[in-house]
């Protein structure tokens, strides 16, 4: 279980005989409610990383509650390292919770769960399209033969983040045509299928929105998007898929360790 679930638990456990919360009006908000809002906000862009939340009072006239309530919502923020509290500074959104290390392999659902978060995916289009050049020869088929190709929205916590793209390889197209439309991780249901994704290869640019991104993922046309590619193998090097992730401004970062390289002497 992540840090973060058990502070939501203890969090959740203490609200019920929390002195703050006594002679609050039935369905008035409870502070865990505030966090919940407050982070959903910080997710879909509203409150970017790095910049200062309004101030205790403002929110608290914003939910229709006390400042000590508020403060509680903050705190539970704070514990899971998405606010941090700066004297004479006010409230300021981490950005440490969006970001993916590439140290080892995970897929979106694994990399959404480690943190705390609810992943979810809705498959909006199955198509078939012949093979280019590239494809061709990474799959090892013919040029234009025809190949599986699955266009998804990924959400966190209900919020609509990325749009992926997916390319498979005909030797696990059988798996993925059986998938429902709403499968959370097709890594996982490769997995129960016997075949074990391990390593990846990624490549990040920057890209617009096309019309297609910014109706899948309400934002502007041309908008900046973090585009991803991806070539996920098994363990033997066999390819499985050839991705592109899409995701919109603010919902993720990659980390990438960077050891000195050794230099062959000349």
């Amino acid at each position: 279980m992540s840090d973060s679930r058990v502070f939501e638990l203890i969090d959740s456990a203490r609200s019920a005989a929390d002195p703050a919360d006594a002679g609050r009006p039935p369905g008035g908000v409870r502070y865990p409610e505030i966090a919940a809002d407050l982070r959903r906000r910080m997710l879909e862009g509203e409150f970017a990383a790095g910049s200062r939340l309004p101030g205790e009072t403002t929110l608290a006239a914003e939910y229709g509650v006390t400042r000590a309530i508020v403060r509680r919502a903050l705190a539970q923020l704070a514990r899971q390292s998405l606010v941090v509290s700066r004297p004479r500074g006010g409230w300021i959104v981490q950005g440490r919770h969006q970001t993916q290390g590439f140290d080892r392999m995970q897929s979106f659902a694994q990399w959404a769960e480690g943190g705390g978060r609810i992943p979810g995916g809705l498959v909006v289009a199955r198509e078939r399209h012949p093979a280019d050049a590239r494809q061709a020869q990474l799959l090892r088929v013919r040029l234009g033969e025809p190949l599986l190709g699955l266009t998804r929205v990924r959400s966190l916590d209900g919020v609509r983040v990325m749009v992926e793209r997916s390319t498979w390889a005909p030797w696990v197209t059988p798996v993925i045509e059986q998938l429902a439309d709403d499968v959370v991780s097709t890594t996982v249901a490769l997995g129960e299928a016997g075949i074990r994704v391990t390593a990846g290869v990624h490549r990040i640019e920057a890209v617009v929105a096309s019309t297609e991104d910014a109706e899948l993922l309400a934002v502007r046309r041309a908008s900046a998007l973090l585009q991803v590619g991806r070539i996920t193998t098994t363990r033997e090097g066999r390819i499985v898929e050839l991705g592109v992730d899409r995701y919109r401004a603010g919902a993720i970062a990659f980390e990438i360790n960077a050891g000195e390289g050794q230099r062959a002497a000349g």
